[in-house]
């Protein structure tokens, strides 16, 4: 087993990890548009494609860059320096249970043979495949199983970064990551254009493209629907964990899709795209007459304002609380993190029946419902 392993890192590290000579825009044939995403640029080449993922942390400096090669085709001599990759992908390994459904919507389950924490794992073609052993359980995403990830033959793992962390012994195995950065960016319609840099990885660019066209026009017209509104009701969401309450900054995507879904963010004044954490008390004191308050939370019971006020009984001291103007989202029981990504717009039109239900009087919210006092 071991000489296994070592065989198969010089293998890995000799085809992937190429020294190559720099490039510049100049060069290539031409660059793809990016409309919303800050955080990839596309250049096409005679006999590659150069994608460039940004450091989300330090736009001046690049994550990674992909070089994107047919698998049919030879490796063409002087390439540039990056991460080798074959496409359309094959035998991939996949982290999340965001990127497996993506990688669902662009009919490319097929090629998924190993998840990480297959309990999140929703998909119905995902779940067949591990009841069937075709996908193998790869265990926690923080400390993957790697040998059994060689012993199926895991070419490609697709994993989302975070800052000042590496991937443990899967990055010194040497199998290349695709570090799908897609959470990073503040613009919920710049999260879902990453669709089209997965399109890519497995050749699926028209439908790629066209899955975020028909999401842009609807997210569009919903935010021009909003966008009417004369009234703008004050929001905050979520709830503490642990010692603090996770605030989303004024740039994140969630503050954005509150813009647009025709709200008002208690803490836009808070800079920043990432999360702050904050005392109870502090929140309390800014967001206590906030209109409308929205959560999530994942578990088998459905929350209730009684089970809330258990839970920490200060929560009754919202103006949201004492006018039952809570709403929830149980992540366990809707695939809330598998579409939102990809489809935004599936978010904004619940987020404007709860601001502005006048707005869409026939609709059904596809994840939130107004929380009841108790469950009958």
């Amino acid at each position: 087993m071991k000489y296994f392993l070592f065989i198969h890192l010089i293998f890995l590290v000799a085809a992937c990890s190429q020294p190559g000579k720099q490039i510049s825009s100049a060069q290539a044939n031409y660059s793809d548009s990016i409309y919303y995403a800050k955080g990839f640029t596309v250049q096409r080449f005679d006999d590659f494609i150069a994608v460039d993922v940004i450091d989300p942390w330090d736009t001046t400096q690049l994550l990674q860059r992909y070089v994107l090669i047919e698998r049919n085709k030879p490796l063409p001599s002087d390439l540039p320096k990056g991460t080798i990759v074959k496409i359309p992908l094959q035998n991939i390994a996949v982290y999340t249970s965001v990127h497996a459904s993506i990688i669902d919507q662009l009919g490319e389950t097929g090629k998924i043979i190993g998840v990480c924490e297959p309990q999140y794992m929703d998909s119905p073609a995902i779940k067949e495949g591990l009841a069937t052993g075709r996908i193998a359980d790869l265990g926690i995403a923080t400390s993957p199983n790697v040998e059994k990830m060689i012993d199926i033959g895991v070419e490609y793992i697709v994993a989302s970064p975070f800052q000042n962390s590496n991937y443990g012994q899967a990055e010194k195995i040497g199998i290349p990551i695709i570090e799908a950065a897609d959470y990073m960016e503040t613009l919920p319609l710049g999260r879902a254009e990453w669709g089209r840099f997965y399109g890519l990885l497995f050749q699926k660019e028209a439908l790629a493209d066209s899955i975020f066209r028909e999401t842009e026009k609807n997210y569009l017209a919903l935010k021009g629907i909003a966008s009417k509104t004369t009234t703008r009701p004050t929001v905050i969401s979520e709830k503490r964990y642990g010692s603090f309450w996770y605030v989303a900054g004024a740039d994140s995507y969630v503050a954005n899709f509150f813009a647009d879904a025709g709200a008002d963010y208690i803490f836009r004044d808070i800079p920043g795209s990432g999360s702050t954490p904050l005392a109870f008390e502090t929140v309390l004191d800014k967001g206590i007459n906030a209109d409308i308050w929205i959560m999530k939370y994942n578990q088998p019971v459905e929350m209730t304002y009684n089970s809330l006020r258990t839970e920490y009984t200060p929560y009754e001291n919202f103006k949201a609380w004492k006018n039952r103007n809570i709403f929830t989202c149980n992540t366990g029981k809707v695939p809330y993190y598998e579409e939102f990504p990809i489809h935004p717009d599936y978010l904004l039109k619940d987020l404007i029946w709860i601001f502005h239900p006048e707005l869409l009087p026939d609709y059904i919210p596809r994840y939130y419902k107004e929380m009841k006092t108790i469950l009958y």
